[in-house]
């Protein structure tokens, strides 16, 4: 598999328009999938195209040895981002002095809750939070990777994971509750 990518990945850098579908058609579902996490459908479809097209015009950048799918995948979630940020979610920098640092991987909850549970709950979050703990849980960054894809201090990415899980233990807690009622 990986062999035939480099192959397509060289026509594409080549200029190929037919390795360009191809490609496109590799990995357009997955990463519909990951513009999905952050964004409406409408939106997710037009941050999919526009992150192709900043890929296609930057494949000569890209080093065939490294995983294609992760490269695009950032690209992806960055071009989201920016979306999020002409819509005006504001990630403006928290005065967190007074907080302390927590431990981010606490993140239990109830057995009988399950993934669909936790993703339904996500998309209840405050925007901030959404975005910051959909990249720390879901993408799976870290908060220095974080801070840079969203041009925020690492203590507010901090904090901002830190009030999601708590929102998301509350709402899960609630939803649980109201099903066992």
């Amino acid at each position: 598999m990986q062999k035939q990518n480099n192959k397509i990945i060289n026509a594409c850098k080549k200029g190929n328009q037919r390795a360009q579908i191809k490609l496109y058609d590799l990995y357009c579902n997955a990463m519909y999938t990951v513009a999905c996490r952050y964004l409406n459908h409408e939106d997710a479809k037009d941050a999919m195209q526009e992150g192709f097209l900043k890929a296609f015009s930057n494949i000569k950048r890209f080093e065939t040895k490294s995983n294609f799918g992760a490269w695009l995948k950032r690209i992806i979630i960055n071009t989201c981002i920016d979306v999020l940020r002409q819509q005006k979610t504001d990630f403006k920098e928290l005065d967190t002095d007074y907080l302390e640092l927590v431990d981010d991987s606490n993140w239990l909850v109830e057995d009988r809750i399950n993934k669909s549970d936790i993703l339904f709950a996500i998309t209840q979050l405050k925007e901030k939070q959404k975005v910051v703990v959909k990249l720390y849980l879901i993408e799976g960054y870290d908060h220095t990777e974080i801070s840079e894809i969203l041009n925020i201090p690492v203590k507010t990415s901090r904090t901002n994971l830190r009030r999601g899980r708590l929102a998301l233990q509350t709402l899960l807690k609630t939803s649980y509750n109201e099903a066992r009622s």
